[in-house]
Parts: C-alpha cells; sequence; structure tokens
C-alpha cells in the first residue's frame, strides 16, 4: 500500500488563540500531516500554544516577531519557509489563513482524496466561497465552521476578489517559494510544463502557471473542493481583526468596504460539517493536554477582555456600531455586475497600455 502523501500547511498567526485548536483538528482531519506555524508579536498566548502543539510533534513553530522584509510579515515568513526542513520533506504544500477551512467534496472528504481525483495535476486551486455574518454580534467560543453556515452562492459575478484561491502545489521544484495564494519563484526550464487544475475539475490554462490569483467568475468553481472562508466571523471578532490590521500589510485597518465585499448570506452550506467526527475526535485529543486547555481558555478570555478595551475608543465604536447597523450584502446578478466588469476590464487594458 502506497504511503499518504506528505501534505505541509503553512500558517500565520498574531492572536488567534481562541481559534487555533479548532483549526488545526480540522486541517489534520482533512487530511494534512504537519503545519509550518509562524507567530508575531502575540498577546493572547498563541504562541505559547504552538510551542505546546510542537512539542507533540504536530506544528514546527517558528516566531516571525522581526525584522520583517519590505513586503510584510506574512511574506517575510513565506520566504523563511522555503528554506525549512518542515517544506523540504512535503509532498504537496498549501499556505492557508486561519479563517480558510478546506472542504473537500469527493471520497472521503480529505486532501488525499481530491489527489486521487486530480491525479495528473501539479496543483490545484481552492476557490474561496465566502461565509457571512448573518447577524452575529458577539463571539463565542464555538468552532467557525458550526456558528457560520449563511454563505455565497455558488456562482458570483461580483467582486472578483470573492472568487480568490489558495493553491495546493506539488512540491517538486518547479516552484521554489511558497507564497500567499500561490507558489512563487517558477522555474522556467519547468514551469511550461505545469499542469493546473481547479477545484470543479477543470484543467487551467498558462496564465495560471504564473501570477494568477483568482479563479474565473461567474461559474461553478466548487465541484470536487472548495475553501470555506470566513474573513467576518462575529461582529465582536471583526473589530479586534481591523485593530490588528491585515495579514499582508499589517498597518492597513479593515472597515465597512471590506466588510460589505464579503458579508455574503444568501443560502446555508454546512457540508463541511461531513467531517466533524473526525475533527471532534482529534479536537478532543488535542485539548486533553492541560496546558493547551488552559492555554485555549485564557486566549478566549483576552479576546473578551481585549474588546471591551477597545470599545473605550471612538474610532472602534464607531466601527461597531456601523457593523450592527449594516445588513448582508446583495450577490449582484449578471445583468447587474456586466457594466462593474467592463470598466474592469477597460481600466486593465488602460493600465496595460500605460505600462508598455
Amino acid at each position: 500500500m502506497a504511503e499518504p502523501p506528505r501534505i505541509l500547511a503553512i500558517l500565520c498567526v498574531r492572536n488567534e488563540g481562541a481559534f487555533l485548536l479548532d483549526w488545526i483538528a480540522h486541517h489534520l482531519a482533512c487530511g494534512v500531516s504537519h503545519v509550518l506555524a509562524y507567530s508575531n508579536a502575540c498577546d493572547d498566548g498563541t504562541d505559547a500554544m504552538l510551542d505546546a502543539l510542537a512539542r507533540q510533534g504536530r506544528v514546527t513553530h517558528v516566531r516571525n516577531d522581526g525584522p520583517h522584509d519590505s513586503q510584510g510579515i506574512q511574506f517575510t515568513a513565506l520566504n523563511h519557509a522555503a528554506g525549512t526542513d518542515a517544506v523540504a520533506g512535503a509532498d504537496w504544500i498549501l499556505a492557508l489563513d486561519i479563517d480558510e477551512f478546506v472542504n473537500v467534496h469527493v471520497g472521503d472528504r480529505t486532501l488525499p482524496a481530491l489527489l486521487d481525483a486530480l491525479p495528473d495535476a501539479d496543483a490545484i486551486t481552492l476557490t474561496w466561497r465566502l461565509f457571512g455574518n448573518a447577524g452575529a454580534a458577539r463571539f463565542e467560543d464555538v468552532p467557525v465552521p458550526r456558528r457560520f453556515t449563511a454563505a455565497a452562492p455558488e456562482i458570483l459575478h461580483w467582486p472578483w476578489r470573492a472568487s480568490m484561491f489558495k493553491t495546493l502545489y506539488r512540491n517538486d521544484g518547479t516552484y521554489r517559494k511558497p507564497g500567499v495564494h500561490r507558489p512563487r519563484r517558477p522555474d522556467p526550464a519547468r514551469v511550461d510544463a505545469a499542469r493546473w487544475a481547479d477545484g470543479h475539475g477543470r484543467t487551467l490554462g498558462p496564465a495560471f502557471r504564473r501570477g494568477r490569483i483568482f479563479s474565473d467568475f461567474g461559474r461553478p468553481n466548487f465541484g470536487l473542493a472548495q475553501l470555506n472562508h470566513y474573513p467576518l466571523g462575529d461582529a465582536e471578532s471583526f473589530v479586534l481583526k481591523s485593530d490588528r490590521g491585515r495579514a499582508v500589510h499589517d498597518a492597513d485597518r479593515l472597515g465597512l468596504d471590506y466588510w460589505t465585499e464579503r458579508n455574503f448570506c444568501a443560502v446555508r452550506d454546512d457540508s463541511i460539517l461531513a467531517l466533524a467526527p473526525r475533527v471532534d475526535a482529534i479536537r478532543a485529543e488535542l485539548a486533553a493536554a492541560p496546558d493547551l486547555a488552559a492555554l485555549h481558555a485564557a486566549a478566549v478570555a483576552w479576546r473578551r477582555t481585549r474588546f471591551d478595551a477597545l470599545m473605550d475608543h471612538e474610532e472602534m465604536r464607531a466601527l461597531y456600531g456601523r457593523l450592527l447597523m449594516s445588513q448582508p450584502s446583495i450577490p449582484l446578478s449578471r445583468e447587474a455586475a456586466a457594466p462593474l466588469l467592463a470598466h474592469a476590464l477597460r481600466a486593465r487594458r488602460l493600465h496595460r497600455s500605460d505600462t508598455s
């Protein structure tokens, strides 16, 4: 019997300890073999949790407190990852964020089953399916995939960011560095032979071998697998996320524009819960370690205390109030989105002519 593929997930986190055990449990249940995790400037004990997980052998933890590359914290971590033993020993690599959960729809719903379904692929794009806030105001210590099941429809016509993907790719030297959405540093002698497929099972064209980071929207993209993306969560958690800043550009605070482009609650999708029995077993095993159970409880308490502190500031109270007053975003029809797309394509052509 063939050995299962060694699948490495790369994770960058700051102050996400309340969500860490659920995320780790889910991805171990989904077929990830090991997690290479980078933490920076943690106040809630996320770094201590990762140290405890590393002692169990489930995680390799690297502190990424700085100095950082000019590209930012996340790229500093990914550049470092390229030279680690964890990457060298992986057959496949997938960079993920803490608000992203792999959701495979074939076989036993694991990443090895997805690889079996696409045996010729060297890279597989996992397109985001956005899950909205659905009116949740307060933080609750409940696994994110169980709490948030209202999602965008399978076919969206706008915005294009809703169709961004993360890439599961073969670690065979074709790409020499992991990236946020896709592998980087292609080998010129090999990249043109790389075979890319999407999560719907389609073969992708040459543009995906270099640079492209979003799927064609306006069509189904989730036939074999999707990436459940929970960028908002409850309103309290979003306030904390705004205070932290973006993962790539940490100085950029998130606001209502970010919220509106992602708060889709049009349909129910709880397909990810098919993995729940396996996830629960691993989660219970993780929580059985006294240090991890206590650290998780401390991280939950930190979130509540930090939110209360942020509410002392007018800009954060204003953001929280706007979130509570806002409604779920309305998916645009093809006809309504057509002018936006036409203008976007026109602007793209003008940009190309200006830089040529």
